[in-house]
C-alpha cells in the first residue's frame, strides 16, 4: 500500500488582519497533504483563538512576542510528536493553489541530500521577488539598509541567471519555507539568537553544514504580499540591523 505523505506547517502571528490570515490558511489546509498547521500567536495583545475551529488547526498563544525564530521553535516537541515528513514555514501573508505541493514534494522525495524547497515568490501584481540569493556581503547588507539597488544587489539575487529554471542558491527567504522535517529538527529550528531576520540565512547556512543543499523551484509560484517592516519602521530597522550584527559575528566577514 502506498502511503501518502504528510504536512505539517507552522505560522507565526502578530497583529495580522484576520481575512489576510485566514487566506494562507486556507491555502494549506486545500492540499490533501495537510496533517496540521499551528498557529503561534506572538503577541499579549487580545486572542484571535475563536476565529480559528478547525480540526486540523492547533492555536497556541506564547503570551508575549518571541519572535520568528523563537515562534517557530515554539512548536519543535509537538512536530516530533506529529511525526510528518514535511514541514512548511508560511508567512501570515502567503497565497498559494495548494496543488503546487504535488511537485515540491515530488523533488523533495527525489534528491537525498535536498533539505528545503522554495517555489517562485510572486508579488500580487505577479511581478517577481527575487527570493533565491546568495549568502549577504556586508557591502550588499549596507546597501539594502539605505534602499540602494545596483549591480551587487542583482547580483546577488541572480538576476543574471534565468529564474525560470530551478537553481540552488546559498539561501531562500523564509516566506515559504519547506523543509523535509526530519532536517528541519535535526537543525533544532531557527537560531534563537535572531529575534527577526537573518534567521533563513543562517539556517541556510547550518544546512550546508550538514552536507544537504536547497532548491529554488520555479515550476510553481505563490504570492507573498511582502509588506517589508524594516524599510517602514525606525525600530524594526534596528532590530534588522541588529541581526546582521548578530550573522556577521557568527559567521565572519
Amino acid at each position: 500500500m502506498i502511503v501518502q505523505p504528510d504536512i505539517t506547517a507552522s505560522i507565526v502571528i502578530y497583529r495580522e488582519e484576520i481575512s489576510v490570515l485566514q487566506k494562507a490558511i486556507d491555502s494549506f489546509l486545500g492540499s490533501p497533504f495537510a496533517k496540521k498547521i499551528f498557529l503561534i500567536y506572538n503577541s499579549p495583545y487580545s486572542s484571535m483563538e475563536n476565529h480559528f475551529q478547525h480540526p486540523k488547526i492547533q492555536y497556541l498563544s506564547c503570551k508575549k512576542n518571541l519572535g520568528f525564530a523563537r515562534g517557530h521553535n515554539f512548536i519543535l516537541q509537538r512536530l516530533q510528536e506529529e511525526e510528518s515528513d514535511f514541514h512548511l514555514v508560511l508567512n501570515p501573508d502567503v497565497t498559494f493553489n495548494p496543488n503546487i505541493f504535488n511537485l515540491l514534494i515530488l523533488e523533495l522525495q527525489k534528491d537525498l541530500h535536498l533539505s528545503l524547497m522554495a517555489p517562485r515568490v510572486l508579488f500580487p501584481d505577479n511581478r517577481l521577488q527575487y527570493t533565491a540569493r546568495r549568502y549577504p556581503t556586508v557591502k550588499e547588507m549596507i546597501l539594502r539598509i539605505l534602499k540602494v539597488s545596483n549591480e551587487l544587489t542583482k547580483k546577488q539575487e541572480f538576476r543574471h541567471k534565468n529564474l525560470g529554471l530551478s537553481l540552488y542558491p546559498d539561501f531562500i527567504h523564509g516566506c515559504f519555507m519547506l523543509f523535509k522535517t526530519k532536517d528541519f529538527l535535526e537543525l533544532n529550528g531557527f537560531d534563537e539568537r535572531f529575534f527577526m531576520y537573518m534567521e533563513d540565512v543562517d539556517i541556510c547556512r547550518r544546512i550546508d553544514q550538514h552536507g544537504k543543499r536547497k532548491m529554488y523551484y520555479p515550476k510553481v509560484s505563490i504570492q507573498h504580499e511582502f509588506r517589508k517592516g524594516s524599510s517602514k519602521n525606525l525600530k524594526l530597522s534596528f532590530v534588522h540591523l541588529s541581526s546582521a550584527i548578530k550573522y556577521y559575528k557568527k559567521w565572519g566577514l
